[in-house]
């Protein structure tokens, strides 16, 4: 059996989907593969990860503890291993459903505030929730 590599996932924290997405995996890490990082912060360096932030506002990025960098749609199934969510890892790694999932998540990408203005708060709310 391979050991995972941990994985930073960097994130927009001025997006309540995408907080939703994180408190929810925050709560499923266990193992502590994940880590978290917000591209609005001071932690977020785009010298060190070679990322701008107009770059990660556009897609999701991740980098692996060996400094290796993925993004889209292959962040989630990264994420989703390492929170022991196995099904959803699965599913998001399939490849019939990758061109969906990709267009998918770019159009998310893309409009992720509004749609976010829309589901975010009872997505946060419910991660929330579930957490405590």
């Amino acid at each position: 059996m391979s050991v995972m590599k941990k994985l930073t996932l960097f994130y927009d924290a001025l997006c309540p989907l995408c907080q939703a997405e994180i408190v929810f995996l925050s709560g499923r890490n266990h193992a502590g593969l994940l880590s978290f990082v917000d591209i609005n912060s001071e932690q977020y360096s785009e010298k060190e990860i070679g990322i701008s932030c107009q770059q990660a506002l556009a897609s999701m990025y991740a980098q692996f503890e060996d400094g290796t960098l993925i993004n889209g749609v292959d962040v989630f199934v990264a994420a989703y291993q390492r929170a022991n969510l196995p099904t959803l890892a699965w599913l998001f790694s399939r490849p019939t459903l990758r061109p969906v999932l990709n267009v998918g998540y770019r159009f998310f990408a893309k409009y992720r505030h509004t749609i976010s203005g829309v589901l975010g708060p009872p997505a946060l709310w419910l991660a929330n929730k579930k957490r405590g």
